[in-house]
């Protein structure tokens, strides 16, 4: 039988991203590379893997391989750049990049259909070598601080190694165990597992989900949902660190990357961060007090409220005002998408229309100001104001990918 296409409203919308997203790969010299915003950004490893899983859906597959390729050359000892100017790869302070490689890695092999990527040479050595080369790395502890807890198998982030990563003054540090590094590298682990199956790298990854199971869960008189970090110094083991009790947008990864399959507490998870949900985009932090303080201070002054760190609108002062707000409560387009593909792993194709439904919120954001394009961040308090960059790469691929996959869903059934 004839599978029926996407209705006008819907293709129009898809079309539209596709073109959006085109205007973010360009060349650097003799590679391509992605620009992760207009006006004022230049591209970065962990937007640019990130944005990698949008281009690869819509089969941009050539470009991809050369990004993935070129940043793949650069691997060392379990760390890949954050940014690469020429031959500069100097800046690596990042514990997410190297984990979502793996993520944009995987997605490129399936859309391929096969594995020659894996045997694809970057220097002297294959892909899957340099994929191992980058695991084991990790393991063994990398130069800039990342490292693994033997008892949990879970792997220790360095402060601002992930994307919330304002600094100067500190806004989110995130120095632990941070959920979403956890969930990356679980995706990691099993990925590892199907390509070298002779190595112990299943058992790692079922190491790391239980640790998450055991460690990272929060029950509240009114909620049921997932630590944003195990907060600790860096030779503190995760059993013995502090969950931070944030409600954050982070926890969703655990779900759409595989680690969270438990549909009872993924069903907590999602009616939690229901209240972060704007239309377009989602909120960095609840506002709602914490039992984990959460100080901000610059120059010896007190910034925010260490016990109640929600900022609704991210305005003012770019030190005093702005980088306080940036994660502590202004809502992001790039892990809006990530509600709605939970949403239908968490409850199953009888959700898929409700997904649809909030992913469409997003025309009232590329509707307006940069038009056809998703901002970098919203005001998370009404009237939800776009800030920011008024063009945001991870923002368009990431909802065009989940609004495709979701589509194409649509039409298999």
């Amino acid at each position: 039988m004839k599978q029926p296409k996407p209705n006008p409203t819907e293709q129009n919308l898809l079309d539209a991203l596709e073109q959006s997203i085109q205007q973010f790969v360009v060349k650097r010299d003799s590679f391509k590379t992605v620009i992760a915003g207009y006006p004022w950004f230049l591209d970065w490893g962990r937007d640019t893997l990130i944005c990698l899983r949008g281009i690869i859906a819509t089969g941009q597959l050539d470009a991809a391989k050369e990004i993935l390729l070129q940043f793949a050359a650069f691997e060392k000892k379990g760390t890949i750049p954050n940014m690469i100017r020429g031959n500069d790869d100097a800046n690596r302070e990042t514990s997410d990049a190297p984990l979502w490689f793996f993520v944009a890695c995987d997605d490129l092999i399936k859309a391929e259909g096969n594995q020659d990527l894996l045997t694809t040479h970057c220097g002297d050595r294959t892909l899957k070598e340099i994929l191992i080369s980058l695991a084991n790395g990790l393991i063994e502890g990398t130069e800039n601080g990342i490292h693994l807890d033997p008892k949990s198998g879970l792997l220790f982030s360095p402060s601002h190694f992930t994307w919330m990563d304002t600094n100067y003054p500190a806004g989110t540090p995130r120095q632990g165990y941070p959920i979403e590094i956890q969930a990356l590298w679980h995706y990691a682990l099993n990925l590892l597992a199907k390509i070298d199956p002779t190595a112990d790298w299943k058992q790692r990854a079922d190491q790391v989900q239980q640790s998450i199971h055991q460690l990272f869960v929060i029950k509240t008189s009114d909620a049921t949902y997932l630590a944003d970090n195990l907060s600790c110094s860096p030779a503190t083991p995760a059993h013995d660190a502090q969950p931070d009790d944030a409600l954050r947008s982070n926890q969703l990864f655990a779900i759409t990357l595989g680690t969270i399959t438990d549909k009872t507490l993924g069903k907590n998870i999602l009616e939690a961060c229901e209240q972060l949900l704007i239309p377009g985009a989602i909120r960095s932090l609840a506002d709602r007090p914490v039992n984990h303080p959460a100080p901000i201070h610059q120059n010896g002054q007190l910034l925010n409220d260490p016990t109640h760190p929600y900022w609704g609108k991210y305005t003012g002062d770019e030190d005093t005002r702005r980088k306080p707000a940036y994660h502590n409560g202004t809502a992001w387009t790039w892990p809006f998408p990530s509600y709605a593909e939970a949403l239908v792993l968490v409850y199953g194709q009888n959700a898929r229309n409700t997904a649809l439904a909030l992913l469409a919120s997003s025309t009232e954001i590329i509707n307006h100001h940069a038009l056809l394009h998703t901002p970098e961040v919203i005001d998370a308090d009404l009237p939800h104001t776009q800030r920011g960059c008024g063009a945001q790469a991870w923002g368009a691929t990431e909802l065009y990918r989940v609004y495709k996959t979701l589509l194409d869903q649509t039409q298999a059934n």
